[in-house]
């Protein structure tokens, strides 16, 4: 890294790998460094430099057309002049040297490496060209003043000006390096963080079939990775995520030569779209080198990464510093959506927030100038060619592109919410109208016909006074789990897994377990929605294997309760094939649901495939800071048969500091807790429940809705004799209703009554400690 300045950013990283990370066994494609002071005496050879002088003295970054053109010319100046002797004698040494058997399939990569690129505090992320797949010497030497020139490319020339970097000042160095056949195999990018909720503690992998310029230029829908550091470090299994892009197209080798045609964009096959284009032991050994090269250079880094398809190896073709991470350290801003309109489309989330304004389509590079202060960007794929345009918008909105992305990093330097891979956002979002983009409501992205209306709450969380009462976070949907970590608590204490079924699978268990009841359509359905897992039953246990982990890493490691399955009959129903299995009940509410359905015999195999996924989270995945809670246990006989039936299925009770705790949502809980405690470590209060049955009245009943209402006497006596059981037996006892979120005298009431911890949904949490503070 001391050789930048001589070598640029791209080339001074490589060395910086090759030389001191060789001890890690970290394989890197071999190169040559064209150093600046080649381009300097290029420069000035030719007479340039008081061109450029003059051409960029001046520039209006507004107007684009004037940008462009200016661009243009000094472009033309530049490949119009003439590489001296030297410099074609240093490319022929380098060339002749890499390619010593003068093999006619070796080729190299031509790439950028300016100094100021890749750089600690501005990535410059796509603003130069790179010509892949170069196989003679000729064409090298068209290459590097193909490379020269891109320096003055109108994004290179907008994004100087905005960091403030002298345009005279900035040199160009040139990376030759072997070329790695992903072409016939996969590639991609990794962070060694999630730049969204800035976690240090995770890895997000972005990967596709082919050579990785799709990828970085944000033209395919890559296939996406989550790794936990803390598993990874623990040799335990670290994968807690895994989300398939399209992939619906893959970069390869172009049988024309000529340098600006060396690559060519083809179709996938099908049967590829529908697979991962890395396996999980590749994930974990790519993750595996991520942390050695995070650990060498001391901060997160970007890496690009390709797998050779001819010896099967993973290469590290390029690493730098992150440039920029999504929220900032003791600071808490939280977008209260009131109202929204039509959803129009929805894609990956990058950055935090929202972005009110008029849509704009645009299709071609030419119309830039059509943007104006405050529009929102919707095209296909946004090319950082369109930078200059950037800097005006109120939001990006793209078909094609993952959260790693050329575009996706410049979106986060300019503090903007972008959405991305949408698919359908330019048939979908209707030109020059008013569209809301929501960046706010977790790992999705959501685009909303018109003006929403919101409320910004921003809190310094360090500034909050010290309480004794523990605070933990309901949470359902594990995409905002690692944002809604950073609010002050100590866990969480309401994890509903019924969230994780419907979000993340959408398949009624029965329908997994028993296929021979399905017709021929439901099967291909079935089949269709778990591609890319060995089978049906692996993708609803691994994807709720995910849920759970990923809620489980996001709080690591604090407790975090995972209520078992809770649907009621009709909910199930809803899922694909669920009308198939499930009764029709006049009062699901009160019908088959919680214990009593996991103890029913055509219930047992769906229920063992929940329990497989709290193992695989706990002892494969080492995030024993999973504890289970059972809802709606009638009858003490039902508590001895469900804990005899965990254990059967591998969860028993004190295994690996394994604790479970039942709901107390039914009368009979409270009258009887002390008994229910001779099963169970502790209760939490489902003050929802209990208020409906105690009070006799239906809860989604608008008829009675005036009288619901937790903290009636009946209800508050239920909740004492239960939280003086559990105190009197020292085990857990909290509340994770609804009540004293809605209420803040009701959470103090409690917290009068002795009871362990409250568990509130996110919005609620600053709210309630400072009144419980006061």
């Amino acid at each position: 890294m001391s050789d930048l300045k001589s070598v640029g950013g791209k080339n001074a990283s490589l060395g910086e790998l090759m030389n001191g990370l060789n001890e890690l066994n970290i394989k890197c494609p071999q190169g040559y460094a064209l150093t600046t002071e080649a381009y300097s005496d290029f420069i000035e050879e030719n007479e340039i430099a008081p061109y450029l002088q003059s051409m960029t003295k001046d520039i209006n970054l507004t107007d684009t057309k004037e940008l462009h053109s200016s661009g243009k010319l000094i472009r033309e100046k530049i490949l119009s002049s003439k590489l001296s002797k030297e410099i074609k004698e240093a490319t022929s040494t380098a060339w002749n040297s890499l390619n010593q058997n003068s093999n006619e399939s070796f080729s190299v990569a031509i790439r950028s490496s300016a100094t100021a690129e890749d750089l600690p505090d501005a990535s410059f992320a796509g603003q130069q060209d790179s010509y892949l797949n170069i196989s003679s010497l000729d064409e090298i030497n068209k290459a590097v003043l193909s490379v020269y020139a891109s320096l003055f490319t109108d994004r290179a020339i907008s994004y100087r000006q905005h960091n403030n970097f002298d345009h005279n000042q900035v040199s160009m160095a040139v990376c030759i390096q072997q070329m790695i056949r992903s072409d016939i195999s996969s590639s991609g990018v990794m962070f060694t963080l999630d730049t969204e909720s800035a976690c240090k503690e995770l890895i997000i992998i972005n990967s596709s079939f082919g050579l990785g310029e799709l990828i970085v230029q944000g033209l395919v829908n890559p296939d996406e990775f989550f790794v936990f550091k803390p598993s990874l470090r623990n040799k335990k299994y670290p994968i807690i995520r895994k989300n398939m892009g399209n992939k619906t197209t893959k970069m390869v080798y172009s049988k024309d030569k000529y340098f600006e045609h060396s690559v060519q964009t083809v179709d996938l096959d099908q049967k590829d779209r529908s697979n991962f284009s890395i396996s999980d032991d590749e994930i974990i050994t790519l993750s595996q080198l991520g942390l050695s090269i995070e650990n060498h250079y001391g901060k997160p880094m970007d890496i690009e990464w390709a797998k050779d398809g001819i010896d099967g190896q993973l290469y590290i073709v390029q690493a730098r510093p992150i440039t920029t991470v999504g929220s900032q350290e003791h600071h808490l801003e939280d977008y209260q959506i009131k109202s929204k309109g039509k959803l129009l489309t929805t894609g990956r989330s990058v950055g935090y927030g929202l972005g009110i304004g008029t849509a704009k389509i645009i299709k071609r590079l030419d119309d830039m100038y059509l943007i104006d202060e405050g529009d929102i960007l919707v095209t296909d794929h946004t090319d950082p060619n369109w930078e200059p345009v950037m800097q005006k918008t109120s939001a990006i909105i793209t078909n094609k592109g993952g959260r790693t992305c050329h575009a996706a990093i410049i979106a986060r330097e300019l503090g903007i919410p972008a959405v991305v891979g949408c698919l359908d956002a330019t048939t979908n979002i209707q030109d020059q109208s008013t569209i809301s983009v929501s960046c706010a409501e977790g790992d999705q992205g959501f685009v909303y016909e018109g003006s929403m209306e919101y409320e910004l709450i921003e809190t310094n969380i360090k500034s909050l006074p010290k309480i004794n009462t523990k605070l933990m976070i309901n949470i359902g949907n594990p995409d905002r789990a690692f944002y809604f970590a950073k609010t002050p608590n100590e866990g969480v204490g309401l994890a509903r897994i019924e969230f994780i079924i419907n979000r993340m699978i959408g398949i009624h268990p029965n329908a997994i377990v028993n296929p021979q009841l399905l017709n021929k359509e439901l099967k291909l359905q079935i089949e269709d929605i778990s591609s890319g897992y060995e089978n049906p039953t692996e993708f609803y246990v691994g994807k709720l294997t995910e849920g759970i982990s990923t809620i489980a890493a996001a709080f690591y490691p604090k407790p975090v309760i995972v209520r078992l399955s809770d649907f009621k009959s009709n909910e199930y129903a809803s899922l694909v094939g669920g009308d198939r299995f499930e009764p029709d009940e006049e009062n699901p509410m009160l019908g088959f649901r919680g214990a009593s359905r996991y103890l029913d015999s055509q219930f047992q195999p769906c229920f063992k495939m929940e329990c497989e996924a709290i193992l695989r989270t706990r002892e494969t995945m080492g995030l024993n800071n999973v504890q289970i809670m059972i809802p709606f246990v009638r009858t003490i006989k039902e508590a001895a048969q469900t804990i005899k039936l965990l254990e059967r299925n591998g969860l028993k009770k004190g295994k690996q500091g394994l604790k479970i705790i039942m709901m107390c949502e039914l009368p009979s809980n409270a009258l009887m807790a002390n008994e229910f405690l001779e099963y169970f470590d502790g209760m939490s209060i489902g003050s929802n429940d209990l208020t409906q049955l105690t009070l006799g009245l239906d809860r989604d009943s608008g008829l009675v809705a005036d009288t619901f209402d937790e903290r009636d006497k009946s209800v508050k006596k239920l909740l004492q004799l239960a939280i003086q059981a559990c105190i009197k037996e020292d085990k857990y006892i909290g509340i994770c209703g609804q009540g004293p979120s809605d209420y803040p005298d009701f959470a103090k009431w409690l917290v009068g009554q002795g009871i362990t911890s409250i568990s509130l949904n996110p919005d609620a949490v600053i709210k309630t400690w400072i009144e419980i503070s006061q």
